[in-house]
Parts: structure tokens; sequence; C-alpha cells
């Protein structure tokens, strides 16, 4: 199976993707919205099909990326009834299963943070994805949106506990570098639940938190409430049709262009023994090595947007993040550098 676990460090959100590695059919659960183009180009970069974004609850302290990812992959979107997220393509409940080729996630009701938490538990029972409900060495807060220590308790105790001591717990959020536990570590370790401590010990403790509302509650609730439809779609860049990779960098197709040749700059950053030995680059780029680059920054225009390149597009990447990190507003790398521009038979001339 494909694992990965994502990190938004502004909400401190954890974000996972899973995937079946025969398949490749994937989940993901709890998006970001700010996140949205590092998962959807991860979700591309590794060949995925996304069947669904997962939300554990409607959560108050970031804007969930669901709607976003639904209108780049048509993939559903799914959670609880009593979460009130609207729209939902598919809506579970206690005992339900959401199977992405070989493997499932099987559905508790997990109430007491808010009345629509829910947890995902992995079909082997080797993970469990509990959103709010219980995180590492401490559980989501019970003050607002329907919370209630009661009800968190038991649904700890009589659900999470039960699962094996070894099952690994992969939370929503942590705010100080912990990633993962167990379900044996929480129920020896965790201070509010933990141990010996019984529904008094812990009722009393969450209703004595005195904690300051989330700083985004007022955007985040009803931005979710919607699955993070936004009121007006994010405008793509308009010089080009760039891809965001995973990595975080601009990308365009070779073809692009080629096509569109006289609207853009094209830097290649090879060195001169480079093109001496290659014999063949693109008309009309400027030429600059990479380890010359930042001397000579005044050479490069800024009347068109830049395209950089290299032998493979490696280099080029980060002649690119030179380039923006200089007031270059306008760049992106050209994908595959040199080699796929060749191997797409696209016009180049002897050095």
């Amino acid at each position: 199976m494909v694992f990965k676990q994502l990190f938004d460090q502004a909400s401190g959100t954890f974000s996972y993707l899973l995937a079946d590695e025969d398949s490749h059919e994937a989940v993901f659960i709890d998006t970001v919205y700010e996140q949205h183009d590092r998962d959807l180009a991860l979700v591309r970069e590794l060949g995925l099909t996304l069947k669904a974004c997962i939300e554990t609850h409607c959560h108050a302290d970031h804007v969930t990326g669901a709607w976003l990812m639904k209108h780049h992959t048509g993939c559903d979107i799914v959670a609880s009834v009593p979460s009130a997220i609207d729209p939902l393509d598919i809506s579970v409940k206690e005992g339900d299963a959401y199977d992405f080729g070989r493997h499932s996630l099987h559905v508790l009701e997990t109430p007491g943070h808010t009345d629509g938490c829910i947890s995902l538990v992995l079909d082997a029972r080797t993970m469990v994805f509990t959103g709010d409900t219980l995180l590492i060495r401490g559980c989501g807060r019970t003050d607002f949106q329907q919370g209630s220590a009661n009800k968190l308790y038991n649904s700890i105790r009589e659900k999470l506990f039960a699962l094996p001591d070894d099952c690994i717990v992969y939370p929503a959020h942590d705010y100080t570098g912990r990633n993962a536990s167990s379900i044996g570590e929480e129920k020896e370790y965790n201070p509010r639940i933990g141990g010996q401590a019984n529904e008094v010990d812990f009722v009393g403790y969450m209703e004595n938190m005195n904690l300051p509302h989330p700083r985004q509650i007022d955007i985040a609730v009803p931005a979710n409430l919607k699955a993070g439809k936004p009121d007006k779609m994010p405008e793509p860049p308009d010089w080009a049709p760039v891809v965001v990779t995973y990595s975080g960098m601009l990308e365009v197709t070779p073809q692009w262009v080629a096509a569109n040749r006289g609207s853009v700059n094209i830097l290649d950053v090879r060195t001169s023994v480079e093109t001496e030995e290659e014999g063949t680059r693109i008309a009309g780029a400027l030429l600059i090595p990479i380890n010359e680059l930042r001397e000579r920054l005044n050479e490069v225009p800024k009347d068109k947007p830049v395209m950089t390149i290299c032998r493979s597009g490696k280099r080029s990447v980060l002649a690119a993040t030179i380039l923006r990190k200089e007031g270059w507003e306008k760049v992106a790398n050209i994908k595959g550098g040199l080699l796929q521009w060749q191997a797409e038979g696209l016009p180049s001339i002897a050095s």
C-alpha cells in the first residue's frame, strides 16, 4: 500500500494519502485548502486515481481542500451525515467501509469533539485515522460545535481503545512534532484519558481547559460546511498553462513552449562544455550556465515569461527557483529538459 502523511504547518494539520499499489486507487483523508496544489501534484506524480476525499468531521481550524480536489479529479466527497457537510457524494455511518483497490477503510462513529466525528480503521486494524477524536497524548476539545466530554470519553474508551494495542494512531493534528502513536501507548500514557482515568476525571479535565477559540473558526466552519467550495475559483496563471509539481515548482510542457515560442524567453543553463559536446540548442535561447546565473541576473529579461531548461530539466529547476527569489514572477521550468524536447521532435539548431 502507498501511504503518505502530509503536514500543513499553519494549522498543524495532518492529511493522509492511501493507495492500493496494484490498482492505483487512492483516498485522501482531511485535505487542506492551501495545500491543494501540493496534494494534487502528488496524486498525479504517483499516477493514482483518486476515488475519494474523506472528512473525519467539519473542521474549525482550517478549510478543507475536498471540493477543489473533486473539481480537478472527479473524486467523491465522503463524510458522516451528522457532520452537516453539503454537498456529500457518499455519507457514511458506523460499520460502513470505503474500498480502494484491495483495501478498505472501516467507519467508527466517534462523536464528542463534534457530533459528526468519525474515525477510519484500515482493514487489517493496523492503522486508525482518528481525526480530532484522539490525538497524540491528547484529544479534541469539547467546548463548541456540539462538543460533549461524556460522548468523547465513550468514543475513545469503548471504540478506539477496543482496537489492538499495536494499531497505529494517526491523528488530524499535532503541534509539537509528533506524527503517530499507538492505541497501546494512548491507553497507558494519554494524560486525559489513559491509565486509570474514569469518566469523572476526563470530564473534569475537559471542562476546565479554558482554551481560546481557533483563530480561523469564523472562516473555516462555514467554508467546511460547503466542503471547502470557494465563492470564487482560484484563477490559474494567465501567462502559461503551468502545472505545480509536488516539489512546488511551476512546470510547462516542451510542446507548449515550442508552440508559443514568440511569447516567452527561454533560458538555457547548461555549461559551455555541455553545449559544445551536445551540439544542439533551442533557437534564440539565452545561454547562462547555472553556476554563473546569480552574477548575471541583469542579463535575464523581464519583458516575457522565462522558461528555464537544461539537459534533463533538473538544474533548470534550481535556475527557476533562483529567478523567483530574485523577483521574476513569471518563471517556469520546461519539463524533461532538452532530452524530452528532442524526444518529442521539437525544433532545435546546431550550437
